[in-house]
């Protein structure tokens, strides 16, 4: 008897329709087969189905089972064909009332005991069965309700499905979910206001998280670049329901969202370790994942100590910093992921990190200095909007309280960026960015008016700095948002001549 089982194929971030074809033929000697360019882990699901199939009661057929996965030029990995492939044989031998039903689709991992295990990518799933039913595991199910008019049904075990088919115990489906139900606060594990002194790093991180802008960080050791970096985090403004889905489409097909959660519900903030290989920043593998850049998207992603990053995984941000996307070539897949992130990075001025310091000697040579900043090559710092020194902060700041300080804490900057967000917002309405920094070329010639004394301030330093055209764009941005945080609807002169002091690098 042949049954046909609907299920899906994630390739990156795009889903493709499979149909899982099970044959239980009455002659021929006993065997069981799965073709259709199944990976190593799909054809492993032969001992788990035969497994699962018989400790949830069920008798496994003593005859020759051929599974076809179609179509066969798409290659299939993982470990969600389980289900379908289980469905199909107990259909298939007459243990399971399923009918062939084109609307509905079956996803997820068999435990062997026939319990189904969380399965990566359930949002994607959800986003592709738009008016159909879908059956998942019941701890990834959460990731689907976000979706509207998709019905999902949180599957815990074969019994269960089985019973459900057999109108002996229907599964109850779960309820749609707003997003912005499931939104949360920022993060305020560091205020901004326990930062002493670094006024100047406090407005560039402000500017930064208000227009999306990568922004580097210099100075000696102990200075507070790494607590301002955490700081961060709670600056950012909130995830509107466009952006909450797409980060999560990235964390759920990366398989790192927690049993039972259905939405990432604050910007990212990815700290990755000097170590990290090239593939782990950009993403690779032989069925490939996203790395850190796609994991940031739309957040902030973290280079402490950036001159110790190898100058390879450094300069495999160049396409991400530029484009917004990363595009990996496998044999079996080509993909993209979406990596438009906010680079914050914080490094020291020389090896011992003590050049300039006002009481610290500095011991480096000049050829060790030249070869530490050598590590981060220009192109990587033209496409760094801020550039912000950290200085060593006065004993006296630090011992004691100025009662005249004006020091913002972290919710009144957040308040600040978010209503300079809402202007970003208007503006880019039906253009797909959300920031000034995302803008291109076009959006700048658009949306940015100079006023005539500030052209003339930018013309200058174009010609003093000899600045490169690539630099000119990103000024007019910084300035853009600049603005957007005081409300102006034109870049002034005041605003481009804030955004310059931003460029001086290391």
């Amino acid at each position: 008897m042949l049954v046909k089982v609907r299920s899906v194929a994630n390739v990156g971030l795009e889903t493709t329709a499979i149909e899982v074809e099970v044959d239980v033929a009455s002659q021929g000697f006993p065997g069981f087969n799965i073709v259709g360019l199944a990976s190593k882990a799909v054809e492993e699901a032969r001992e788990r189905v035969k497994t699962a199939i018989t400790n949830s009661g069920f008798d496994f057929p003593p005859k020759r089972i051929t599974v076809n996965l179609a179509p066969a030029d798409i290659p299939k990995d993982g470990a969600a064909y389980d289900l379908p492939i289980a469905v199909g044989i107990l259909a298939a031998s007459d243990q399971c009332s399923i009918v062939n039903d084109q609307s509905s689709i079956f996803y997820g991992e068999l435990s062997l005991d026939g319990s189904l295990r969380h399965t990566k990518g359930v949002l994607l799933v959800g986003l592709y069965a738009k008016n159909k039913a879908i059956y998942v595991p019941i701890f990834s199910a959460n990731e689907a309700t976000v979706v509207e008019n998709v019905t999902v049904y949180p599957v815990r075990n074969l019994q269960e499905l089985v019973d459900h088919f057999q109108d002996i115990k229907k599964i109850e489906p779960l309820k749609h979910v707003e997003i912005q139900e499931l939104a949360q606060d920022a993060n305020f594990e560091v205020d901004l206001a326990e930062v002493a002194g670094q006024e100047q790093a406090k407005r560039a991180l402000t500017i930064a998280a208000a227009g999306g802008h990568n922004l580097l960080m210099f100075g000696p050791p102990g200075t507070g670049k790494t607590m301002l970096a955490k700081a961060m985090a709670g600056i950012l403004p909130p995830l509107s329901s466009q952006e909450a889905l797409e980060v999560t489409r990235i964390y759920s097909v990366a398989g790192m969202l927690d049993s039972g959660e259905s939405l990432v519900r604050r910007r990212p903030y990815r700290h990755p370790h000097h170590g990290v290989s090239p593939a782990g920043m950009v993403g690779g593998g032989s069925n490939p994942l996203p790395g850190e850049v796609s994991l940031s998207h739309l957040g902030v992603l973290f280079l402490d100590e950036m001159a110790e990053f190898p100058r390879s995984v450094l300069e495999s941000l160049r396409q991400p910093m530029e484009d917004g996307t990363v595009s990996i070539v496998r044999a079996a897949a080509h993909v993209s992921y979406p990596a438009s992130f906010t680079l914050l990075a914080a490094v020291n001025p020389c090896p011992c990190g003590y050049l300039g310091h006002p009481r610290r000697e500095c011991k480096c040579t000049d050829r060790m200095i030249r070869k530490y900043r050598s590590r981060i090559s220009g192109p990587i710092l033209d496409r760094i909007d801020l550039h912000v020194h950290v200085p060593a902060v006065e004993v006296e700041k630090l011992s004691t309280e100025n009662p005249n300080s004006k020091t913002q804490n972290s919710k009144e900057i957040r308040d600040l960026v978010i209503s300079s967000r809402k202007i970003q917002e208007i503006r880019f309405i039906g253009e797909k960015i959300y920031t000034n920094s995302q803008m291109g070329n076009k959006h700048v010639k658009k949306y940015c008016k100079l006023e005539p004394d500030a052209e003339r301030i930018l013309r200058l330093a174009l010609e003093k700095f000899d600045l490169s055209a690539r630099s000119y764009f990103r000024l007019i941005k910084v300035a853009r948002t600049i603005a957007d945080l005081e409300a102006s609807e034109n870049i002034l002169t005041n605003h481009m001549a804030e955004a310059l002091q931003y460029r001086q690098q290391i």
